[in-house]
Order: structure tokens, then sequence, then C-alpha cells
């Protein structure tokens, strides 16, 4: 409705939220972009401009950083600061990069341990374990901070490295407006309430809304099939409403899985059937199996879905597929492309010397980047995999083979994504992906602003269930769990700010706490339940005459005593009868007491396991087994089960050497024998056990004391008994609950307990105090920062060279991948290899004190054992060797080589600071810093 079909007082009512609505941050704001905001974006806006906190929950790709974005907006207009953290050094440089282009490279700077620009701008860009650090510091740059992004604050699961998130969330100042960007979870309500206690008014805003609607395909063969039914494919790929899987998915799952028939009977079927019908199905088998990468990659650009990302949960799978879709002849750029693609690639690589090109594999990297094909995954050296995502986003690569560490937000939208398999390597076996990993890695399908739909695609494998897939396309969240635990340096820097007690407090408002917490709520008020059933039960079971509780009490006293002695006779029994048979030989006449076969039996072999003769056909543990004729003529092998107490030897009698079980006429001359012989014997003979019970005094007095009790002469007695039963069961299961409720609560709280009094016993605190080593230990950050700290005050790195130096210190950085990749441990020679040794054993001596305080590794806390595998490479490297001489020692990407030498390179960095200042060790870590920081390591900007 235009403004002339509006009344005068409708005029008027629009020109005043007009300008209510300019005299807001967020018009000039919207203005900045040609693109309308999305609802879930106006909302989380508005509420950070009201001063409230959010948690906006949304799908990938559906814009979330706009929110954050709004943040930073809000800062630089009301001359405050703002943090935008990231999980990843690669966004914190690709976030770095965008708001530079937006806001100037003067209002925006950059940290990520290696990298430092313009770091006390308004706007500065962050990995979260900086701004942690920062915290713990109390570094002066937190002056004037009003608002912290944490994008992708969902990595908080990450069981490594999550609990830097909360250590965040829980430490920054009150002051500080706190706005968190999440992938779409299952429990963002849950997420925002802790966030409201721990921070204050948090606004909840989710949206499961995709922008671009995506469709679910499965590819087998030549053909693509829908996952869903067409009326229920296009919804947008919002899960919303009941879709139903496409019925000739099912049908060929069905046919694949059935199996060619064999024998007479089934090749006599199937001459049976019709001509037309064979033929029918060998086309329709003929269309199932799984195509080939190249094969994939043609099929989706004659369909017009490229660019695509193919992930493959492997990096070596990465490689392969390049390679073979170049062995193929695959060319997805023309010469125009290939040109533009040249020029890309010479100007980032322009630093690299010509000597490393060789080792880096840069020459067939080039090759399919020039025909518009690529792998990204970890291995790969930082500036190629910098190079990949961009010439990606410009449409000169439209193919690439990637591991899922890309689907980490990274900004490389494709039309379409390819899933090979629906299982990946986990660290430990090859598990199903869950739905939460299958939304994160097809969310990547369909670019806002240029495609109007995405395409995922899975191929077919072999037992493939689409019912199962649509499970896990149609589950659109997945649940955020907490991962945080105490670790030594944050006890060290909490107890050095907030004192013991008030560092338990705060970490009994971690999110961890919160979850664990709110699960007893539930288990509480089951208990309450079960508290009002016992008050009923015990109501019911009042008698007049006296305190049933009590009378109920010795009943089931004699009762357990009663079971425990009738328990232990079975067993003696059990063991007397086993040692009988074993004394049992060939000709004694027994009496089998019980079973089919019970009666007067001759032994013909007692089966004793071992003894010579004995039955071979069992083992040891099911005991002897003897075979006997029978009165009845019949020769069996009985079980123990047939002797339930001790059988004794009635009588003996000679079985003839010509005896032959199998011959009937034998048996029946040797039952008759055995019937003659045992004639004048009382077969019912059986020795008779007396009760244990009958003797035992405990047994006595219990009967005494119920008997003389008061309850015991009441008329309704066992009416009372049986609310008593009750009553005891339901006792029961409530100690049961109420232990696990307090195996629950306080768990963050009891961890940080132990470790303080761990750390109390190394001397790092006293009482609330933190000693001199103890603030050595709070420079250290890492996963192995105890031990770190206990090489410095031990002194084993005083004598070190910088090469030495750097050999060391990687065993606290590295661990391999897998024990299988593990590296053989060659090892520098001398002082280094002396002092890696003593690593070693200062680490057995702090998993020794661990086990004493319960600290438990298994569940993320504590120190695991320094891994050798990188320190002859880092010496080696760190002593000015080339690049194609190091790595020809070893069998390691150089993209692993770059990452290991930044994360060395930060600790060196830490042990410099921790060390005294002015001495040995901190003057060579600043030297190893230098020694590795060069070549391949210098020149690649993400770590």
């Amino acid at each position: 409705m235009t403004d002339e079909q509006l009344t005068p007082a409708e005029r008027y009512a629009a020109a005043r939220r007009r300008a209510a609505e300019q005299a807001t941050a967020l018009a000039p704001f919207r203005e900045m972009y040609d693109f309308e905001l999305d609802p879930f974006q106006i909302e989380a806006c508005k509420a950070l401009e009201a001063g409230k906190g959010v948690l906006v929950a949304a799908p990938t790709g559906s814009g979330k950083t706009i929110v954050g974005e709004f943040a930073v907006h809000l800062a630089l207009t009301q001359g405050r600061k703002c943090f935008y953290t990231t999980p990843i050094k690669a966004l914190s440089n690709q976030k770095y990069t965008d708001l530079v282009k937006r806001h100037g490279a003067d209002r925006v700077g950059l940290l990520t341990g290696d990298n430092s620009i313009n770091s006390e701008a308004p706007v500065v860009v962050m990995t979260t374990e900086v701004l942690r650090n920062m915290l713990y510091a109390g570094s002066q740059s937190l002056s004037g901070l009003g608002y912290v992004v944490m994008d992708e604050v969902h990595y908080l699961s990450d069981r490594f490295r999550g609990a830097v998130w909360e250590e965040v969330i829980i430490h920054l100042p009150e002051s500080v407006t706190l706005i968190s960007l999440s992938a779409t979870v299952s429990n963002a309500e849950e997420f925002g309430d802790w966030l409201d206690t721990v921070r204050g008014d948090t606004e909840v805003i989710v949206s499961e809304h995709r922008p671009v609607p995506l469709w679910q395909h499965v590819l087998a063969g030549r053909r693509m099939y829908d996952l869903f039914e067409e009326k229920s494919q296009r919804d947008g790929g919002q899960g919303t409403g009941r879709r139903e899987v496409n019925p000739d998915l099912v049908r060929l799952a069905r046919m694949e899985n059935s199996r060619p028939t064999f024998g007479r009977d089934k090749r006599r079927g199937r001459d049976n059937m019709r001509e037309a019908d064979r033929e029918r199905e060998r086309r329709q088998r003929s269309r199932i199996w799984t195509p080939g990468r190249p094969e994939v990659i043609d099929r989706l650009d004659a369909e017009g879905l490229l660019p695509a990302i193919t992930f493959i949960f492997s990096r070596a799978g990465c490689e392969a597929a390049v390679q073979q879709c170049l062995y193929a002849g695959l060319r997805l750029n023309d010469d125009a492309a290939r040109a533009k693609v040249r020029a890309v690639v010479e100007e980032r690589t322009a630093g690299i010397p010509d000597e490393d090109l060789h080792v880096l594999g840069y020459f067939e990297w080039l090759e399919g980047l020039e025909r518009g094909i690529a792998a990204h995954h970890a291995g790969m050296l930082p500036t190629f995999k910098e190079v990949v995502e961009e010439l990606f986003v410009q449409g000169l690569v439209k193919a690439v083979f990637a591991t899922e560490t890309l689907a980490l937000g990274i900004n490389m939208p494709a039309r379409s994504v390819v899933l090979e398999k629906l299982v990946k390597w986990n660290g430990e076996q090859h598990a199903d992906i869950t739905p939460g990993e299958y939304t994160q890695l097809t969310g990547r399908a369909g670019r806002r602003g240029i495609d109007v739909e995405g395409h995922a695609v899975v191929l077919w494998q072999r037992a493939m269930d689409p019912a199962a897939l649509a499970g896990l396309a149609g589950t659109r969240t997945y649940p955020l769990r907490s991962s945080f635990k105490p670790s030594y340096n944050m006890a060290v820097n909490l107890v050095s700010q907030f004192g013991r007690h008030r560092s338990r407090e705060l970490l009994e408002t971690s999110f961890a706490q919160f979850q664990a917490d709110k699960a007893v709520v539930g288990i509480s008020r089951q208990v309450q339940r079960n508290e009002e059933g016992l008050s009923g039960y015990r109501e019911a079971m009042t008698c007049h005459l006296g305190d049933f509780e009590e009378y109920a009490r010795l009943r089931r006293e004699l009762k357990d005593r009663e079971t425990d002695l009738a328990r232990q006779g079975v067993a003696q029994r059990r063991a007397a009868a086993a040692a009988a048979l074993e004394k049992l030989r060939p000709g004694d006449v027994i009496h089998v007491p019980t079973g089919k076969y019970a009666g007067l039996a001759l032994v013909l072999d007692p089966g004793v396991p071992g003894r010579a003769g004995g039955h071979r056909g069992f083992e040891n543990h099911d005991g002897p087994r003897p075979l006997v004729l029978t009165a009845e003529r019949q020769v069996k092998r009985l079980a123990s089960i047939d002797f339930p107490i001790p059988v004794e030897p009635l009588e003996r009698m000679r079985v003839p050497k010509s005896f032959n079980p199998r011959s009937p006429q034998s048996r029946r001359d040797l039952a008759s024998a055995l019937r003659t012989k045992a004639g004048h014997l009382d077969v019912r003979r059986h020795r008779k056990d007396r009760s244990a019970a009958a003797d035992d005094s405990e047994i006595l007095r219990l009967r005494s004391a119920i008997r003389a009790h008061p309850c015991h002469g009441c008329d309704e007695r066992e009416d009372h008994a049986r609310w008593a039963e009750r009553y005891q069961r339901l006792a029961r299961d409530t100690r049961q609950l109420e232990r696990r409720i307090e195996g629950r609560t306080n768990t963050i709280a009891r961890t940080f307990d132990r470790i303080c009094a761990l750390l109390s016993e190394l001397g790092y605190l006293r009482g609330d105090e933190v000693t001199e080593d103890g603030q050595r230990l709070a420079r250290l950050y890492g996963e192995l920062d105890l031990l770190a700290s206990e090489c410095l005050r031990d002194g084993i790195w005083e004598g070190l060279s910088a090469p030495e130096l750097a050999a060391c210190a990687s065993a606290l950085v590295f661990e391999a991948r897998q024990a299988d990749d593990a590296m053989p441990p060659k090892l520098p020679t001398g002082n280094a290899k002396q002092a890696l040794g003593e690593m070693v054993r200062i680490w057995g001596r702090l998993d020794a004190l661990e086990e004493n305080h319960k600290i438990n590794q298994a569940e993320g806390v504590g120190q695991r054992e320094p891994d050798l595998g990188f320190a002859w490479v880092a010496y080696r490297w760190a002593s000015g060797h080339g690049l194609d001489e190091v790595l020809r020692e070893v069998d390691m990407p150089a993209g692993d080589f770059v990452r290991w030498c930044k994360q060395l390179i930060d600790v060196l960095g830490q042990i410099a600071q921790a060390a005294p200042p002015g001495g040995t060790v901190a003057r060579n870590a600043r030297r190893a810093v230098d020694g590795l920081l060069r070549g391949v390591v210098a020149y690649s900007s993400v770590g």
C-alpha cells in the first residue's frame, strides 16, 4: 500500500515509526547491505541494541555472522571495543579480512597467537584461547571492552578445546555484552538458560529456516534419485512435516540386498519366471553401483550442479581423488580460467623458495587447480589451502575434495555437497556420522544470493538403508554438551584471582555443572515421589501392637540369612558332588539321584578331564562327565547337573573288555548283570544332609526375636508384612537414586579440589596463596602445562642449545594422529636425548601422583604421556636444515609439519615468558623460535 492510499492518521503513524527507526543504530546498519535482513537477524540486532546478550542458533549459511557484525557496528558507534572470537586461526584470518574491507585496516586488528596486527584497535579478531589468556593475565586491552562475539560457540562440545569457551564466558566482566553464534542445536533453550544465569539477560533466538532450500539425493549408477518423494522433497530443507522416502530407493535397496539364488529348487523357481521378469531384474541390477569420483564430478557438471565439495573422511583419499580426476582427463576450466588460476597462484606463492616447490608438490597441485580440481585438508600447506579457498569462491575451482574440517565455518559454500560414505574414523573406530555432522556437512550446499537451491548428494553404498539416511537428513538438530574440565593452569589462575572458595563457586557455575544439575532435577523429583510413596506405605503397615517396621526388619534379616546359608549350601554341595565324581572308577555301581536317567547305573568311563581315557569333548570347567550304562540298557554321558548331591559307589563289578557300547546285545547282557549284582541294594538310598540353617545361631536368635515381638500376634500381620515389603523395595530404590545424585552434583568442584590437593603437595599452592612456582605455571597453557612447569623447576633444560630445547619442547605439543602413524622415535643425541628421558621420568612421577589423587585422564583431566615423535624433526629444522632434507626423513605432510611448528613456536614463547628472566632457557627459547620461524613456517599465515 502506497502513502497515497493511507489515511492521514496512518501516514502520520508510519512517519513516526520511520523516524523512530532512523534514531536507532540498526537503521544505518541495514543500509550497509544490499539485501534485506532476515527476521531472526533483525530480532537479534534489536535485542543487542536494547542491551541484552543474545544466543543465535541457526543453520550453516543462514547469515548468523550478520548479528556479530552488528555488535562490531554498535561498538564503533558507541566508542567501545569489540572482540570477535573464532575457534580456529583460519576463521580468524578470514573474519579479519572481511571486517577490514568493511571498516578499514586502522579500526580492525588480529590476534591469533602467531599473528599480531593492530592489536589495540577498537575491533580485534582473535582465537578464543587468546581471549582466555588475556582474561587470566588481566590484560590492559580489556579496558573499554563492550562486546564479545563468540562465533561457532557450539565448539564448546569439543572434548579437547571446548573448555576454553566456558572459561571465557564465566570470566568476562559483567559489563561485557556477549553475542553467541551457534549452529542449530536441539537444546538452545538450555544453553540460553545457563547464559542467562552467568551473564544476565540473554535472548535466545532460534531459526531453523534455510535461506536456500536443500534437495537431498542418492546417486546410484547413472541415475540420481531423490531421497524423498517429490511431494515432500521440496520443503526448503526445514524437516517440517512428514517426508516419505522415495519408494524407488526402497525397492533398489531391497533388490540390491537380495542374493542370487542357488540350488536345484531355487533354479527351478527361476526357470518358472517369465523371460520379461528376468530381463527386467537384469536391467535393474545393472543400475546399482557406486560411481567413481571422476564419474560423479562429470555427472554433476552435466546436471549444472558445480561447484561441488565432496567430503572424504581421509586426507589420503582427498589427494587420491584429485589424481583420479587428473588421470581421467577431467577438465572443468577453459583457457581463460586456467590463466586466471595461474596468475592467482603465482602471486600468492611468490615467497616460496624455488627449491621448496618440488618438496611441497607444487606442480601437481597447480595442474589440478588449472583444471578446476583441488583437495582441502589439514595436511596441506596453509598457503595452499588459502589459495584453494580463494579460487573456489571466485568460481575458478569447481570440484573440491575435502575432509570434514572444512565444515568448521570456513566461508566456502558450494552449489552441491557430495558425501561418499556415511561412516568415518573417530580416532578410535569407524562410526556412523551423526545427524549433527550430516547437517553441518550438507549445510555447505546452496550459496545465498547465487543459488536458487542447494543439493546434497550421497553416493550409493552396498547395504545402504534409505530409511536410515532419511533419518539423518530429517534430523535438523543435535544437542550441545559441555566438555568443561578444570586444568592445572586454570586452577592456579583462578586461585590467584579469586581464592579457592570463590574459584569453587565459579566452577560450579559452568555449563557442565549446569547440565549435570539439570539432570539431577529429574532424579530429585523421582526421589520426592518415592518419599511420598514411602510415607503412604509406612502408614499402611502401622500396627497397634508395636513397631511393625522393626518387626519387618527382623523378618527381612532372617530371610537374608536363610538365603545366604542356602546359597552357601548349594555351592558346598556342588563342590562336594564334583569331588565325589572325580573319585569314580570304571566298574563302580552308583545311584543317579535326579534327571532323565535317575536310578542304578554302571560307570564305564569316569569322564574326568585330563585323566587317561577321560572324555575329550568338554573343557575342564565343565567338571567330570561320567559315561554310564543304566539298568534300562542305555549308554549315556551324564553331566554335573545330574548329581546335585555327592554320589558314592554302592558296589563294584567287572566291565568285560569285550563290551561294545554300540552293540545292543552287549548292553543287554551287561545291564542284566548290573540288575542281578545290585538287586539287593535299595535304589532309593541317598545321603540326607542336615540343613545348615538348623544349627545356625543367628537364625535361632532371629526366630526367637520374631516370636517374641508384639506384632507377631497381630491378626493383620501378613497384610502389614506385604506393605512392609513394598516399603523396603521402594526404600532400596530411593537409596540408589540418592547415590546417583551424590555422584552427579559438585563433580566439577570435586575435580578442582583434587587438582588443588596435588598442586599443594607439589608446592604450587599454599592455601589461597599461589607460590612462585604456581605463578610460573599460570603462564604455561596447554595439555602438558604441569609437566612443562616441572621441567623448568627441575632445570632439565638448562644448558641445552636452541635446537635441543626445540626438540624437548616439541614433546609437549606433538601427538601422533593414530598410534599406527606414530613416527619412529629418532632422537637427537647428547644433552637433548638425556633431557627427553628426564621429561618422560618426570611424567611418570606426575602420573603416579595423579593416580593417588584420583585425577582421571580418561575424563579429560591430567597429563598424557609426552610424545617424542616430532623431536628429531624440530631439532633438524631449528638447526637450519632445508625443507627437503627434513621432510625426506619423515612421512609427514607439509601442512602437518607447519602446524606442529606453529604450536611449538607458541609453547616456546610461553617457556620464554615463564623461565627465569635473563637465564639460558629463556634466551634459547627465543632463539629456537627464530630458528623455527623461517621458510614455509614463516610465510604460512595460517597455523
